[in-house]
């Protein structure tokens, strides 16, 4: 039997929300990814995909709190919004479950603050000296996996060899902390593989290319030349003053401290490791200005696969990478339903009320149980490519109740929430994430003030081109109001 889809309650959203829905000029692609980071003085030490550049932050705050408050974002990633933020006096806070992104932060607050001319001088001693010499076994490299014959044998060998020099030689801790982030930046660069969406891509050189690919992922640098292009970009930045750093974001920070030393004295970021569902409950009610962030999207991107080799570097062992998975916001076709784990943590922390209104409204969205029931239909009818995909898609919008019910909550009357997202679809079934999301944060007490959105949107994956057109999707900024 052929379903007929229906979109009635979607189409009553969007009626509620289409004199919202806006196109920003200022707004494009590269604003609002990692792609704005790419040339950018400490963000582009690290190809972080999962983010959004420091500028559009800026804009934001610019444009709705010109004056400096208290901004958090939850899922925090590199830390673009709470370094962005902190450089025009906001106190910020981070989330982040990841220890990539809890690493590249940390890495950047020490850099923010190290000796420059001693980090000059190790430089300096690492090239005169063959680092090479100080392999030491104990430093091995522990695969997972996905990551074995990531690496070619002197690679490796030569990656290992410098971490054993920075663990033993280096004795400023803080400068060997930034050499090994050095190395943690490069590891793609050194590798046979690259990040692609869902997982790592291989190439075809290291054997574990999945059937006749011939990808070829282009030049794979030799170690000596990755690192030692690293450590000169890490000394050039940390160097910049920021007429040249407002040169590279294009005007956007021109309004920063015009000396040295006040650039590198930013308010440091406050960090918590771990989940934003565990965290924001135990947050102080009306203590926060401005949110900044962007959750994962509802796309099957899993960052355990697309970053694993920086989780094998940062030591993670098989089951500390399978917890992370399922500790994620689910956006993955494995994550398995949160809602009795999270029923538990409410009532431990006597939140019982908080947790039932928050679950009565993820029931009552008509929208989105529209979608569910399409999607369940179309599961029947062996239309989707993978089973679990309607589990993910109602996991996601049960989690990110509660991550909006929380924000609303300690946010201050006269607060913004600025959401970076993308609609998706399955089986040619639009998910409007912007109007379903929009419509979970009023039920909370926020007000829609814009969904802005780019002027070109998302397109289909190739396969969804092919079935069902190139129909775009809006890639949008969400911008709530207590």
């Amino acid at each position: 039997m052929q379903l007929i889809s229906s979109s009635n309650q979607r189409n009553e959203l969007y009626e509620k929300f289409k004199l919202k829905i806006i196109h920003n000029s200022c707004l494009d692609r590269t604003l609002v990814s990692y792609q704005g980071n790419k040339q950018t003085p400490f963000s582009s030490w690290f190809k972080y995909r999962e983010g959004f550049s420091e500028r559009i932050v800026t804009y934001l705050l610019q444009e709705f709190k010109p004056e400096a408050g208290v901004l958090i974002d939850p899922f925090s990633g590199v830390g673009s919004s709470l370094f962005a933020a902190s450089a025009l006096g906001w106190q910020t806070t981070g989330i982040e479950l990841l220890p990539v992104g809890l690493f590249a932060t940390q890495a950047r607050i020490i850099a923010q603050k190290i000796d420059i001319e001693l980090l000059n001088l190790e430089i300096t001693k690492f090239k005169q000296i063959n680092f090479q010499k100080y392999y030491d076994e104990s430093f091995i490299f522990n695969h997972l996996g996905i990551t074995r014959g990531a690496f070619s044998s002197i690679n490796e060998e030569k990656l290992i060899a410098y971490i054993s020099y920075c663990k033993n030689i280096i004795l400023n801790k803080d400068i060997s902390t930034l050499f090994i982030y050095a190395a943690f930046c490069i590891l793609e660069d050194i590798s046979y593989t690259r990040k692609d969406g869902q997982y790592l891509r291989w190439d075809s050189r290291s054997g574990r290319s999945k059937g006749n690919s011939k990808f070829n992922k282009g030049e794979i640098l030799s170690f000596e030349d990755a690192i030692n292009r690293k450590l000169k970009k890490i000394i050039s930045d940390l160097n910049i003053s920021p007429v040249q750093l407002n040169l590279f974001n294009d005007n956007f920070l021109l309004e920063l401290a015009t000396t040295k030393s006040n650039f590198v004295k930013n308010i440091e970021p406050n960090l918590y490791e771990g989940s934003c569902l565990e965290i924001l409950p135990t947050l102080q009610e009306n203590s926060i200005d401005f949110v900044i962030t962007s959750p994962p999207y509802v796309n099957r991107y899993d960052y355990t696969r697309t970053y694993a080799l920086e989780l094998a570097f940062l030591g993670c062992s098989e089951e500390k990478v399978k917890y992370l998975r399922q500790q994620m916001l689910s956006c993955t076709v494995e994550n398995r339903d949160k809602r009795n784990y999270l029923e538990q943590y409410y009532s431990a922390k006597n939140l019982y009320q908080d947790f039932l209104k928050i679950d009565s409204t993820f029931k009552n969205q008509a929208a989105l149980q529209e979608v569910l029931i399409i999607l369940e239909d179309y599961k029947k009818q062996g239309k989707l490519n993978n089973d679990n995909i309607v589990r993910m898609v109602g996991n996601y919008f049960y989690e990110m109740c509660f991550v909006i019910y929380e924000l609303a909550r300690i946010l201050k009357p006269g607060g913004i929430v600025a959401m970076v997202n993308d609609n998706v679809r399955y089986a040619g079934e639009e998910v409007p994430v912007d109007l379903i999301l929009s419509d979970i944060a009023e039920s909370f007490g926020l007000k829609t003030r814009y969904i802005w959105t780019l002027g070109r949107g998302k397109g289909n994956s190739s396969q969804q081109m092919g079935n069902h057109g190139r129909t775009e999707l809006r890639k949008c900024v969400y911008i709530w109001e207590k």
